[in-house]
């Protein structure tokens, strides 16, 4: 009876982290497509570029937070973080098709992101 209760709690662990994985996807691409939106010098062609992008930032802001501890979110850690999220968001044009973004764009993108990231409900940095 204990291994049918554990094996039951571990698939709802298991359920629980695809759909936080989920929902952090979800959320980083409407928080990307809005900064796009009013980012000038920022393009993201179509939706599939949209979620490629919001892939590859994800994975991005992961391996960083291994790597270093910092969030790459604007907010996240203070200037560090305003700067980790300027450069996620410029380096994602060099291995997303369809998404464009100038230096600039990515400074100013980096602040609208880092707003909307904070006023938008769910998990806080």
């Amino acid at each position: 009876m204990d291994n049918n209760t554990s094996n039951v709690g571990s698939n709802q662990g298991a359920m629980g982290a695809i759909g936080q994985i989920l929902g952090r996807f979800i959320v980083a691409a409407i928080i990307l497509g809005i900064t796009a939106f009013f980012t000038p010098n920022f393009s993201i062609s179509n939706i599939w570029a949209l979620g490629i992008a919001a892939i590859v930032l994800t994975v991005m802001d992961y391996l960083i937070v291994k790597i270093t501890g910092l969030n790459a979110i604007a907010f996240g850690k203070g200037f560090v973080g305003f700067v980790l999220a300027a450069i996620t968001l410029y380096a994602t044009q060099f291995f997303v098709a369809g998404y464009s973004i100038s230096w600039f764009a990515a400074i100013i993108g980096a602040l609208i992101y880092g707003v909307i990231a904070y006023i938008m409900p769910g998990e806080q940095a």
